[in-house]
């Protein structure tokens, strides 16, 4: 069975009211997967494993762990219980032993680790308890029985209600199962209580799991449920490294609204290349022609004559912005922010990341922090080059401003996930993890790359002279005006890329594996391509309306992309979901604000980037006076 299939058929299954038989196939559906295992063995050698690791600037995580996957006969093989929660509220999610389950007679392990990114992703693994050998087949056998008294029925009746189900693993791959389905009127719940396992084997390595429901179970109080497993072991012929090919949905992206997005992206960038070639360098050079012959004429003539165009703030385009420090650290940490999307997204193409729990997070937090010499760069050249003396406190700023952001978003909903007891709440030991890569990690890296700023690309070498007293700023039509271009910049960047933020929202949302990584990154590059030209074009109809507000208008204007992507996250919401709850609309809505800060931070960088580019061109081919 495809997994498409079988995502589709689980569905139905966990829908109210729906007469089924006393067997449930469940088939290991597409869920997050996360996270090599590359740090200690408890949350508080998180701590020390996250700082060392990236201290002494260790390799990128890579997709083995310490156990290599590899079996004798009759070697132990651990299932473990990660967690339960709604179908709808893929982010709610609570322990598995949070419900009244029970676990089997078997106490021991050899092994377990959680890592970082398993810690924030709320990975919560818990020994089932149950006895599974390599190849040694298992009958039907009960390991444990559930004193059913009236609140542990309430509560598998309120899961049930809400179409709870679990997930577990085996070697780190995925299996999932629901906890029971009620009768057509919905008044009476029962619960599956026999796990009929079917592994398969290639040689000494696991590469596939299956799990069957069945032995339903009426709810009733004051009674005793058995609870049985049984163990089949079956030699495959899949490959070790094509075990996870089962869990994606080629269908899903390969469809024709995913390759008609890419085509109509490029159709764009193609359209705006065009545009600022064609159009925009034609204008350039009649300006040029026009200026020449104004250079010719004497100065009675010139006088006569009728100045404008962009020629005329020359001595004031490259008057420092506004607010040039909070302008400067958001101009590197958007550096930052395109450094990390491009080598992740690169990495995520050579290495199949979503085969391990929390690789995407880990490898994100990572090269975040090793790339913090690019955001001190960027944001500390600029700085000096605005004339900007409080160096120190701008290189705090450009430091802490991203991280702030997400480390404050996520605490805010973490008071909600402790409230509602779900997995999701961060432990403290990753908290003080977390600290100390911003403190340890990221601040030092930062300061080496805001001192090499300064001292390499910190000087101002503006093609022409800033004048003493600012220019007076003529009056213009309404369509030119700053805010006016702010908000009308971004609509051509989140046309090029909203389609493909469709799949991504439902490969975090909902329950699919993003695994198109060469599109992500053709994406990437359309976005950025159109970005640029968008603000061009822009940059060059403010200046020719002799407005020198171009560094804050540039930036805000492509920066504007992201409040679209969050508009179009209210329609995700409300249309393409059926989330429901406090604590997944806060959780929903505040990640989606951080993800659309941070892409309009990076687009907003790109846009200043390249339009600083071409202003310095052009008026480094004019001839001033």
């Amino acid at each position: 069975m495809c997994v498409r299939r079988a995502s589709l058929k689980t569905a139905s299954v966990i829908q109210p009211g729906r007469r089924r038989d006393s067997r449930v196939k469940l088939t290991s559906q597409i869920f997050p997967l996360t996270f090599s295992k590359i740090m200690g063995s408890s949350r508080w050698k998180v701590a020390a494993a996250a700082v060392l690791l990236l201290t002494v600037g260790s390799l990128l995580p890579a997709g083995a762990d310490e156990h290599e996957h590899t079996y004798t006969e009759k070697e132990e093989v651990v299932l473990w219980m990660n967690t339960v929660g709604p179908y709808h509220n893929r982010q709610e999610t609570y322990k598995y032993f949070s419900l009244p389950f029970c676990a089997g007679s078997k106490k021991t392990i050899s092994h377990y680790h959680e890592t970082l990114g398993e810690a924030l992703q709320g990975v919560e693994l818990e020994f089932s308890g149950l006895d599974i050998k390599f190849k040694e087949e298992v009958m039907q056998t009960t390991y444990c029985e559930i004193d059913l008294d009236k609140a542990k029925r309430d509560a598998f009746v309120y899961a049930i209600k809400n179409h709870y189900w679990y997930q577990m693993y085996i070697d780190d791959l995925p299996i999932w199962g629901i906890v029971g389905e009620a009768d057509e009127n919905g008044e009476d719940h029962y619960l599956w209580t026999y796990k009929k396992l079917e592994i398969g084997f290639n040689g000494n390595r696991i590469v596939d799991v299956n799990l069957t429901s069945e032995g339903k179970v009426r709810l009733v109080p004051n009674t005793k449920i058995p609870m049985s497993y049984s163990v089949k072991w079956k030699k495959s012929d899949v490959k070790f490294e094509d075990r996870f090919d089962k869990y994606l949905d080629p269908s899903f992206f390969q469809h024709r609204i995913h390759w008609f997005s890419i085509f109509n992206s490029f159709m764009m960038v193609i359209f705006l290349v065009g545009l600022v070639s064609m159009i925009l360098m034609r204008t350039l050079r009649k300006d040029y022609a026009r200026y020449s012959k104004e250079e010719e004429m004497d100065d009675m003539d010139r006088d006569l004559g009728d100045e404008y165009g962009w020629k005329q703030v020359h001595g004031d385009v490259f008057r420092p912005s506004s607010h040039p420090l909070i302008f400067s650290s958001l101009i590197g940490s958007g550096c930052q922010i395109f450094s990390v999307s491009l080598i992740v997204i690169i990495v995520a193409m050579v290495e199949d990341l979503y085969t391990e729990r929390g690789s995407m997070l880990s490898t994100a937090i990572f090269v975040y922090a090793a790339t913090s010499p690019v955001n001190g760069y960027f944001g500390g050249s600029l700085y000096a080059k605005q004339g900007g003396r409080r160096w120190i406190k701008q290189m705090f700023i450009g430091a802490f401003m991203i991280p702030a952001m997400v480390c404050g978003t996520a605490f805010f909903i973490n008071f909600i996930a402790i409230y509602y007891h779900a997995s999701r709440a961060i432990p403290f030991g990753t908290m003080v993890a977390v600290c100390c890569i911003c403190f340890f990690v990221i601040l030092p890296l930062n300061l080496v790359g805001t001192i090499l700023g300064r001292n390499l690309s910190g000087q101002p070498n503006f093609p022409c002279r800033v004048n003493a007293v600012p220019r007076p700023i003529p009056e213009k039509k309404w369509f030119m005006e700053p805010a006016v271009i702010v908000c009308l910049g971004g609509i051509l960047p989140f046309g090029s890329i909203f389609i493909e933020m469709y799949f991504i929202f439902t490969s975090f949302w909902a329950y699919k594996i993003y695994y198109v990584y060469g599109f992500m990154m053709l994406v990437l590059v359309i976005l950025c391509i159109v970005t640029v030209c968008v603000t061009i074009v822009c940059t060059y109809f403010l200046l020719n309306a002799e407005d020198y507000r171009w560094q804050w208008t540039s930036f805000l204007s492509a920066a504007s992309t992201a409040v679209y992507v969050y508009m179009y996250s209210f329609y995700y919401y409300f249309f393409k979901t059926k989330m429901y709850g406090l604590f997944q609309t806060s959780f929903y809505f505040g990640y989606m604000a951080v993800f659309s800060t941070a892409l309009g931070i990076m687009c907003g960088a790109v846009g200043y980037m390249g339009t600083s580019a071409f202003v310095r061109k052009i008026y480094t081919n004019v001839k001033i006076d």
